[in-house]
């Protein structure tokens, strides 16, 4: 692994986070400008917008012949967004959802997430896999914008603080230029533009030196997509969860994670397999660990779907242990090192069951007392109506 390879990679990363931080700003304010609700871009554009890296790299890897870096790529992503992102985010303030929608949106992550592995038992994701994935991912948008108008009909809009998120950083530089509304527009097809543009050449940058890496340390491309590139590609991700957490904007720090995970596997995914002639291939070692695993931390959301149990901040640090220890096995793996025999023992049989104890645990307590609390209210409803009569 030589120098010019480091440099291509801390300039490929580069690229991907001002491209993607470019085009969050432009596509949000753009949404605006044409009348999107705060709803749908928080949820939509702003979270679709953050996974333009991985959509840029995945196709860059599909098409350069690295298949194993799309894949991991896109999972590695899925589980970096849970456990990393949101357990850093969690640290700077407990994670509670309070839309409606964004509830919803978790158990359709988890059903994709499903779906995936499904499709990918065949040793690979084809055309028509592509077709199914990307529908699936239309049919949620559709579903958002719908929903978001329904509610906005009856009066009861639901607001996500996406412009207090957006006015921070570099907002405030584009802020001074956005006087009239053909200005804004402008800037905003600017940033669209530069921020494509960037992730295109950073994609370019960091598929070259990633399959290097991979060459050069005797590993294959998917353990290189599940781990560095995972992580540089959810940068933009962790930008904006960490800004909405510390703005209290929890709901949008949720959402844009939930959101980005499914267009990683609905668009990313879906759109690599259709455009790839010939599939996209996908190694043994995905199906049978990192893909199960990637369910396994999408089922960690299931008490905020249901029960409205936020994710406290000592929460948070667990999260963010547990993908060490993700990566830490990753690279144990790849090493076929001698730790990895009892590492794999405490994982199995300590690790992995305290946290199924824990989610199940969380889950019955809180459907417990939510349970009680409607049955308190509907005794104090019959009282008050039988008192009236």
């Amino acid at each position: 692994m030589t120098l010019p390879t480091i440099l291509l990679l801390i300039s490929g990363f580069v690229l991907l986070v001002f491209g993607g931080e470019a085009l969050v700003r432009g596509a949000a304010s753009l949404g605006k400008t044409v009348g999107l609700s705060s709803l749908v871009i928080g949820l939509t554009v702003v979270a679709f917008a953050t996974s333009a890296p991985e959509l840029a790299v995945s196709l860059g890897a599909a098409i350069g012949g690295s298949p194993g870096l799309a894949v991991g790529n896109v999972v590695g992503s899925n589980i970096a967004n849970i456990l990393f992102v949101m357990g850093l985010t969690a640290v700077f303030g407990a994670l509670l959802v309070r839309v409606q929608l964004i509830k919803a949106d978790i158990p359709f992550m988890i059903a994709l997430s499903v779906l995936a592995l499904i499709l990918a038992a065949d040793g690979s994701f084809s055309t028509v896999d592509g077709i199914v994935l990307f529908s699936l991912l239309l049919v949620y948008l559709i579903g958002t914008i719908w929903y978001s108008r329904r509610r906005k009909q009856a009066g009861d809009d639901p607001q996500l603080g996406v412009e207090e998120v957006l006015s921070e950083g570099t907002g405030k530089l584009t802020a001074k230029l956005r006087a009239t509304k053909l200005r804004s527009t402008t800037v905003d097809v600017i940033l669209i533009g530069a921020g494509v543009a960037m992730l295109v050449f950073g994609a370019q940058l960091l598929v070259r030196a990633a399959t290097d890496i991979a060459a050069a340390l005797g590993v294959s491309d998917l353990i290189i997509g599940l781990t560095i590139v995972a992580i540089g590609t959810s940068l933009p991700e962790l930008a904006t969860s960490v800004i909405a957490a510390v703005r209290g904007e929890r709901d949008m720090a949720v959402g844009n994670l939930v959101g980005s995970n499914i267009f990683n596997i609905g668009g990313v995914l879906g759109l690599t397999g259709l455009i790839s002639p010939t599939g996209v291939q996908v190694e043994s070692a995905a199906i049978n660990f990192d893909l199960p695993v990637m369910i396994a931390v999408a089922l960690v959301l299931l008490p905020l779907a249901f029960t409205g149990q936020a994710i406290a901040r000592w929460e948070g640090y667990v999260l963010f242990g547990m993908y060490v220890a993700y990566v830490v096995y990753l690279v144990l793996a790849a090493a076929d090192h001698t730790a990895l025999r009892p590492f794999s023992a405490a994982m199995l049989w300590f690790v992995l069951p305290i946290s199924a104890v824990w989610i199940t645990a969380m889950a019955g307590y809180e459907l417990g007392r939510n349970h009680r609390r409607r049955k308190v209210e509907s005794q104090k409803a019959a009282e008050t109506s039988h008192s009236m009569t």
